[in-house]
């Protein structure tokens, strides 16, 4: 019968002839003993092994969990950022690049001559103009259509301002604000006038285009330009 001596083992990784085994010393031998008690040495070969720092185990899932951990702090941080950024400048600029086709309520162009068959004087009624904010068509009383619109963003701090036929004015329901039958501020918290935007006939069509001029209502430039 057979029997094997192994030398001291160290943290080494050895190969031999006949298959691999770990862990063993740099100079470890395996002897065999046999029944006659002749022995019979074999060599083996040991590499030395090692992990580089850069293969630390589960270091991909800590750097995994470290970004996903990141952009959760970051999304909330963002998204409470932007009611400050947008308490001290009005939303909503009344302004754009170029000619924009008024829209009414149904999302169709606003045809002049159709409007006004069914919008009598003194009427301001709400149509998306320029970068899409709400903006109010206004009909003079002869029976025409004001060549300027009015944006119905509140310059406080940015709700829809109905307009209220009775008092002849536009109120927000908001915080109170109030401005004339031309958007002039008359009442805050609301700082500034509502925007304007010029309401141009092209085709028919009604078509708001950025107000750059002074501002009529107050001999001043325009805040939103």
């Amino acid at each position: 019968m057979s029997s094997f001596t192994i030398s001291p083992a160290t943290s080494q990784i050895c190969s031999g002839k006949n298959g691999v085994f770990a862990p063993l010393s740099q100079s470890a031998v395996i002897k065999s003993t046999k029944g006659g008690g002749s022995s019979v040495g074999m060599k083996v070969k040991c590499m030395a092994s090692s992990i580089p720092a850069d293969r630390v185990p589960d270091m991909d899932k800590r750097n995994t969990m470290n970004l996903l951990l990141l952009g959760a702090l970051a999304l909330p941080g963002t998204a409470m950022l932007v009611p400050y950024a947008t308490f001290f400048a009005p939303p909503g600029s009344g302004g754009g690049g170029g000619g924009t086709n008024a829209k009414d309520a149904l999302g169709n162009d606003v045809i002049a001559e159709e409007w006004l068959k069914t919008h009598g004087p003194g009427d301001r009624t709400l149509t998306q103009g320029l970068k899409g904010d709400p903006t109010y068509l206004v009909v003079e009383s002869d029976k025409t259509l004001a060549t300027y619109g009015i944006n119905a963003v509140c310059t406080h701090l940015g709700c829809v301002v109905p307009w209220n036929k009775a008092e002849n004015k536009f109120m927000c329901p908001c915080h109170g604000s109030q401005y004339n039958n031309q958007g002039k501020v008359v009442r805050g918290p609301a700082p500034l006038s509502l925007a304007l935007a010029h309401a141009d006939i092209d085709d028919g069509k009604v078509v708001f285009v950025p107000w750059v001029e002074t501002d009529f209502r107050t001999g001043e430039n325009p805040w939103w330009s």
